[in-house]
């Protein structure tokens, strides 16, 4: 839980939010379903704009703390390909941060088009980790260690197709913004660093020496403002 409200709570995550929210369009009274909704920061705010929100995730802890954090929602323990909500029931549809975590994002897709009522809003978004950049004197060692970092999630490339899957579906009025993050705190990285270079290593890309070299590097433009990590994310919207 405290790695979801670090994830949350980070620099730029606030606006990361809003922007969903703006796509999304909706007014007062409105329903809308946030699917992997972690601790509930996005269900706690559409509450508190007025809608009728139902937040669904299959981590039951995070439903614990999504329910202490907005007692105003309703709350589920499912996956995104199976909703416990009846068809054409929602206005809206949000998704943040759960692509990559999908073998398949179709499902997920084809069962938001079903909760959506006609003319209902879709949002989808998450980081594209083949986007990545982090500054580094030796380059392309960084771009093999970043590939470590992709080889840690099941699809860590989705959300560049979420547009082509929107279409597919039958979704209308597809729409795509990138918001960029740039992180210059070393310390908001280094466990993602950490797990990088560790996933290169096991996949043997680079070796232990390499690892340990490049994550020293980075822990020194740490020490000297010299770290920069920049992460585009990609929101994807569409109306059913």
């Amino acid at each position: 839980m405290s790695f979801l409200d670090r994830i949350e709570e980070r620099p730029g995550a606030a606006e990361l939010r809003a922007e969903s929210y703006r796509l999304l369009g909706l007014k007062r009274g409105a329903t809308c379903v946030d699917v992997a909704c972690g601790a509930g920061h996005a269900a706690a705010e559409l509450a508190a704009k007025g809608l009728k929100v139902t937040g669904v995730d299959p981590d039951a802890e995070a439903i614990v703390a999504a329910r202490e954090r907005a007692p105003g929602a309703m709350f589920h323990v499912a996956h995104s390909d199976d909703l416990p909500l009846e068809d054409e029931s929602m206005d809206g549809y949000r998704a943040v941060r759960l692509f990559h975590l999908l073998e398949d994002p179709v499902p997920t897709v084809t069962e938001a088009w079903r909760v959506l009522r006609p003319d209902g809003r879709i949002v989808l978004g998450g980081q594209d980790y083949g986007f990545l950049l982090i500054d580094s004197t030796d380059q392309d060692l960084t771009d093999v260690v970043l590939l470590g970092l992709e080889s840690r999630t099941v699809s860590p490339r989705a959300a560049r197709s979420l547009r082509d899957v929107l279409l597919d579906t039958g979704f209308r009025d597809v729409e795509v913004v990138v918001r960029t993050e740039v992180v210059t705190d070393h310390a908001v990285m280094a466990e993602q660093l950490k797990a990088a270079a560790a996933g290169a290593v096991d996949k043997a890309l680079i070796t232990q020496e390499d690892a340990d070299d490049w994550l020293a590097e980075q822990a020194d433009r740490g020490k000297h403002d010299r770290f920069l990590a920049v992460l585009p994310t990609l929101l994807v919207s569409g109306r059913r």
